[in-house]
């Protein structure tokens, strides 16, 4: 759940860049990075932090040229050192800088490969270092001499396609080459094209979410397909061509639920609708499970993600529809955040309640999903000491029972709070007085509702299906150990080591 862009313009990218970053930051509030390519030269500064803290005028001034990547980040693999903020860069050959959104899920395997046979460095635990030097060597093997056609580029994708597993959204530039954009055979991680007619030609941009696209007044073409690679010449010239084998569309149905901006369109359908149908689907169940039996008053979003599902829910049952929880937006989201201490002060830190609109009442309240339980616990108890006299939670999303490993870090199972209990016992964990989830068929028919073309989805963390199919228990297993026995903690302020393709900048 990381956010990537890619930029080809006849002006310099670096602004550009940095405002399609900050469009995605929700995507990642980790670290950024932009890399930039300038007569054959790179440019990178990246960093630990939000967008607006990584970058300063100095930094944005040594970001020179025409076309360019960035990434804000979400650590989902390695750590969440600075040595693995992306872009990441290898000089042969002719030099390539790549950012990527997911999770390969044979990372050890590319790596041992990596050494043993393409005789390549890695310097970090990232899977994006792995990503760019299997792409580094393909592109190598494919080049002829020094020439570098678009059909060459094409087939150094196919042959990544075809050693990688898991889920991958790339964007990555080829020193005096172009801009590649491409995305694994299964479309997990979602990616897609703009363009602008600009005063000096054409421009492309290749990002997360159409959001970026349009907030910077580019004009949305389309979604990268399944599989598909893009690339931009140096001349400007768009090339796109499918290069695996037997690609499908599954979308990832977190994005819908919870990762992707309401005002974003992903694979044709658009995440607000999807979000309004969850809340219809979810009235059904409410008047089912708990109208039948209690009175409900008001019904509550936790702000901001279930708010359009709250509205629709609401609208449909006819039941007043109130703001109880208001948001304090210089809090991140805590779902993304570290260490389960970190989570619960920073929900009482995010949200406030409002105690007229809760005293004497039976609060319905309404969250996009329910994952480790943290949140939904704090906002339960915050309601009762606002004054609800019961309060029923209801989560848009299916219960949370399975490890997501495609680029969403969901915990281990023993962190999950719907892993191994019934929905009474999640109901009593969390101190609400009923609890009711959305059921699974029910929330891939509020995405095909929207576009009915969309079938399949990747929806592992709820289904426990790992539509690529090389994920087994066993992997699981080694994957909960890892993370169990995971390393060394972060020492603040430590030596940083990170190679760094900018000389020092005088301060200003």
């Amino acid at each position: 759940m990381c956010g990537i862009v890619g930029v080809v313009s006849q002006t310099p990218v670096n602004q550009l860049l940095y405002d399609a970053l900050l469009l995605l930051q929700h995507r990642g509030q980790d670290a950024a990075g932009i890399a930039t390519n300038h007569s054959s030269m790179f440019s990178m500064y990246k960093a630990n932090g939000l967008v607006r803290d990584v970058f300063r005028t100095r930094n944005m001034r040594s970001l020179q040229g025409n076309t360019g990547i960035g990434h804000c980040r979400y650590p989902t693999a390695g750590s969440s050192s600075e040595e693995e903020a992306q872009p990441f860069y290898v000089n042969a050959p002719f030099g390539i800088t790549l950012a990527h959104n997911g999770n390969l899920t044979n990372q050890a395997e590319l790596k041992e490969a990596l050494f043993h046979n393409d005789r390549r460095h890695i310097n970090t635990g990232s899977d994006s270092e792995v990503l760019l030097n299997v792409l580094a060597h393909e592109i190598q093997e494919a080049a002829d001499g020094y020439s570098l056609s678009a059909e060459a580029v094409f087939k150094a994708v196919g042959e990544v396609h075809r050693r990688v597993r898991g889920a991958y959204a790339v964007v990555a530039q080829i020193a005096g080459h172009g801009l590649l954009a491409f995305r694994d055979p299964y479309g997990i991680r979602p990616l897609c094209l703009g363009e602008n007619e600009g005063e000096n030609g054409m421009e492309y941009m290749v990002a997360s979410e159409s959001v970026a696209l349009e907030g910077i007044g580019f004009r949305f073409v389309r979604d990268v397909a399944p599989g598909e690679a893009v690339f931009i010449d140096t001349e400007g010239k768009l090339h796109a061509q499918q290069c695996a084998e037997n690609p499908s569309l599954n979308p990832c149905a977190f994005e819908y639920v919870y990762l992707a901006r309401p005002d974003s369109v992903i694979d044709g359908a658009s995440v607000y609708a999807t979000r309004l149908k969850m809340g219809e689907y979810l009235a059904d169940k409410i008047r089912d499970e708990i109208l039948k039996f209690e009175e409900i008053d008001v019904v509550m979003p936790i702000p901001d993600s279930s708010r359009p599902a709250a509205i629709q829910l609401a609208l449909k049952l006819g039941i007043e529809y109130r703001e109880g929880f208001i948001k304090n937006r210089y809090i991140g989201r805590t779902f993304i955040m570290p260490g389960q201490g970190m989570r619960k002060k920073s929900v009482r830190q995010k949200l406030n309640a409002i105690g007229s609109e809760f005293k004497g009442k039976n609060v319905l309240l309404v969250d996009d999903s329910i994952v480790r339980g943290t949140t939904s616990r704090e906002i339960v108890q915050m309601a009762r000491e606002a004054g609800a006299r019961k309060v029923f939670f209801a989560s848009a999303a299916p219960p949370v029972l399975f490890p997501n490993v495609y680029g969403i870090d969901m915990p281990t199972r023993d962190e999950l709070i719907a892993y191994g209990r019934t929905v009474e016992e999640v109901c009593k964990e969390i101190t609400a007085d009923r609890l009711v989830y959305q059921d699974i068929d029910a929330l891939k028919r509020s995405i095909s509702d929207v576009n009915p073309a969309l079938t399949n989805f990747e929806a592992s963390c709820f289904d426990g299906v790992y539509v690529t199919g090389d994920v087994t228990p066993a992997y699981l297993d080694q994957l909960e150990s890892a993370r169990h026995n995971g390393g060394k903690p972060q020492i603040e302020d430590e030596v940083r080591t990170q190679l760094n393709l900018n000389p020092p900048v005088a301060a200003e």
